[in-house]
């Protein structure tokens, strides 16, 4: 069944929604706690017109924003870098303003807790977070907004913060032979007349709460190929998840290609983590200055990767995976981005896990663990980094890799059952909205039964990893193995469970777990009755400590 709307039509019902949405949270106000950016404001929608040129980067467009506020607000302020404000009106009625460099401050009548609606005029050069360009390859013009961090303020009047979601609709007036992807379903596409003949007016609309770096649209000559429709069942929507790639008509051939798990993909990580929480998902090559972004429900690709036809399983499950974790979930403040990127990362390894087996688990930990070591960065800062004030300098090892390695040591010490168990718990009670990591550690301690403190502070909130040094004997008359543990040289010394398989002359190996406690020189007796010495001792097999290992 197919719906349609007239454009008239449709901003009525999305205001509806808005309006239904406040009468529900009635007194519910913005606080400083869950709007830590804007305290006093609440962004609910965002109705958003651009008209993109033939040639160039100059774009005319209004934005229509729905706001709640809190008590005292007589100003709403929005971010806005680079382009014209032409004009403002508050409720429909024009409204005074003061434009700076960075943002526009909005006169708003007297009132509190209630509702507003912002519309701002404007337009000019776009010099960043949409990225117009002139394909260098092919000579097209293209369009794709690329927002993280904070770039949306270069062509969005918003609240520019992870802290604030709202809802969007895009509408969209762009030459006819540009095809136009945005967040959410599409509403709309009307090839338009008269003076503006040659033109299409396309309109998508997200219904679930994004944050602004996440608000996107793609406009460029492209081909769009079905991938079906996928986790029948397991979506938050009734039914499957419609999923597409969008790319230059002359790499149709390329698809699927890399992406012919990603059905699979949405299915299986809807089954470990919760419904997939979104109306598609589409894949687009594009213009972005990352190798994926992870846009809700359009992830935008780079161009060279398509090019190159070099666009990794790891890279898709990764970006597919945020869709949860990083979108439906959102960081509340930038220091907690492992929550999004470490997530990710770590979920990328979970389908490897899935799709080729344990082996591939461990080569992938391995390998993460080896960036980990080597990066000064990990060496020097925690992974809840509160002091780094240059967002893009969080895209770093502790963000992805150690961040991943968190969850991977979690699994570890808590059981298979119990992780999937806080996943599941932690996602469904921040679904659509954003959290902090003490929002997980809660959720991991209810599924554990006791208190994780230790485990979080340790791996999170210092720089560095475990130094591990062993030595072992036989004792004969206890026929047991005695270890001893040192570590702490380089940095204190951590607790955590440590794994040693036990091997024989002729190759046979058994497994034991103990537990290391926080101290510089421990002597453990492993847990196992042996006839005489073996041959070999292996520690941490299967790459579940973050740690460098000598063994004297």
């Amino acid at each position: 069944m197919s719906i349609s709307w007239s454009r008239s039509g449709f901003r009525a019902a999305v205001l509806a929604v808005a309006t239904a949405c406040l009468a529900t949270v009635g007194a519910a106000q913005p606080s400083s706690t869950t709007h830590p950016y804007r305290p006093t404001l609440d962004a609910l929608h965002y109705d958003l017109t651009i008209v993109l040129p033939d040639s160039g980067a100059r774009i005319t467009a209004q934005a229509t924003v729905a706001l709640r506020r809190a008590t005292g607000a007589d100003t709403a302020v929005l971010d806005l870098l680079d382009l014209s404000v032409d004009s403002v009106a508050v409720n429909d009625r024009a409204a005074r303003f003061v434009r700076d460099s960075a943002t526009v401050r909005i006169a708003v009548p007297s009132g509190a807790g209630d509702s507003l609606q912002i519309t701002v005029w404007y337009g000019g050069r776009v010099r960043d977070g949409l990225i117009v360009r002139r394909d260098t390859v092919t000579g097209r013009w293209t369009a794709f907004g690329d927002n993280w961090p904070n770039r949306a303020r270069h062509w969005i009047p918003s609240i520019d913060h992870p802290s604030d979601k709202a809802t969007v609709t895009w509408t969209v007036e762009a030459p006819s032979e540009l095809t136009v992807v945005a967040n959410g379903l599409l509403v709309e596409e009307t090839p338009l007349t008269g003076r503006v003949a040659g033109r299409t007016q396309t309109v998508w609309h997200e219904s679930k709460p994004i944050a602004t770096y996440l608000m996107v649209i793609g406009a460029a000559e492209m081909a769009m190929l079905s991938l079906g429709e996928t986790a029948c069942g397991l979506a938050e929507h009734p039914g499957c998840v419609p999923q597409a790639v969008y790319v230059s008509p002359e790499l149709r051939d390329y698809v699927p290609g890399p992406f012919a798990d990603a059905g699979a993909m949405v299915a299986h990580f809807s089954r470990l983590i919760g419904p997939y929480p979104y109306e598609k998902l589409a894949h687009l090559q594009s213009a972005t200055r990352f190798g994926g972004m992870e846009n809700a429900t359009a992830i935008f690709y780079s161009d060279a990767a398509f090019r190159q036809r070099s666009v990794g399983t790891g890279l898709i499950a990764h970006e597919i995976a945020h869709q949860w974790f990083g979108n439906a979930v959102t960081e509340r403040e930038w220091a907690h981005l492992w929550l999004s990127e470490g997530f990710a990362t770590y979920f990328a390894q979970l389908w490897a896990e899935h799709a080729r087996g344990d082996s591939a688990l461990r080569e992938g930990m391995r390998s993460m663990r080896t960036q980990i070591i080597e990066s000064e960065v990990t060496a020097q800062r925690p992974v809840i980094d509160t002091a780094q004030t240059d967002l893009m300098a969080l895209l770093n090892s502790n963000s992805y890799q150690k961040g991943g390695f968190t969850l991977h040591m979690l699994r570890a010490v808590v059981g298979d059952s119990a992780f999937f168990q806080s996943l599941r718990a932690y996602f469904k009670e921040h679904v659509h909205g954003t959290a902090l990591t003490a929002d997980f550690a809660r959720a991991a301690d209810r599924a554990h039964g006791e208190s994780l403190t230790w485990f979080f502070d340790q791996w999170l909130r210092r720089p560095g990893f475990a130094g591990v040094s062993t030595s072992w004997r036989y004792d004969d008359s206890a026929r047991r193995v005695i270890l001893e543990v040192r570590q702490g040289s380089r940095w204190p010394p951590y607790r955590f469970p440590l794994t040693v398989a036990v091997r024989d002359s002729a190759g046979m190996e058994r497994r034991v777990t103990v537990e290391v406690g926080a101290e510089r020189e421990q002597r453990v007796t492993l847990p196992l009755a042996l006839d005489r010495a073996p041959a070999e001792l292996l520690i941490d097999p299967d790459v579940q400590l973050l740690a460098t290992f000598t063994t004297h």
